[in-house]
């Protein structure tokens, strides 16, 4: 069986703007905005074949501690925190599992479903590469879980860390990317 994890595929990231048009802090730019139709497709196809979807999406608290790292973004029951329309409600049997940290892993039920299902793979998409991809799929290699990250479907603000991250998940994780 195989298993796709979306992560942060949310507004606070892939829009410029909210609907009031204040700007959202972490827009990851255009290179995450072109992977929305491909990642659409790997929705449908797991759709297909009955494979569970599971959306992992930054859902903070308004006084997070990540906010002493990056700007206040994609706080819970806000425009940010909202899967883009174009993905939401496009899986059948999709699972939203809301995320406080780099890691889908943490602080979440993931590992438990995961047990659950049994996966042969894992299909790892979304944003940002170098951050809450790359973490997610750290743990799902310690794991020794096989790992997917085909390379059109991810994308980061910072190209030479998107470009870092996808070697590291090959080169050091043994994820297959491409």
């Amino acid at each position: 069986m195989r298993v796709l994890l979306v992560v942060d595929m949310l507004k606070g990231f892939l829009l410029p703007r909210g609907k009031d048009g204040v700007r959202f802090p972490l827009y990851c730019g255009k290179a995450a905005e072109q992977i929305v139709p491909r990642v659409r497709r790997r929705i449908l196809a797991a759709n297909r074949a009955a494979a569970p979807v599971v959306f992992l999406c930054d859902r903070h608290a308004p006084e997070d501690p990540e906010f002493e790292m990056f700007p206040p973004h994609c706080i819970r029951g806000t425009e940010q925190a909202e899967i883009v329309e174009e993905l939401a409600g496009v899986a059948k049997n999709a699972v939203v599992i809301p995320k406080t940290r780099f890691s889908g892993f943490f602080g979440t039920d993931l590992d438990r479903r995961l047990a659950r299902w049994k996966p042969d793979v894992v299909e790892v998409v979304g944003v940002c590469t170098n951050i809450c991809v790359l973490y997610t799929v750290c743990e799902l290699r310690a794991r020794y879980i096989p790992t997917h990250v085909p390379a059109d479907c991810v994308a980061s603000f910072d190209r030479k860390a998107h470009d870092f991250a996808l070697g590291e998940m090959k080169e050091v994780l043994g994820a297959r990317v491409g």
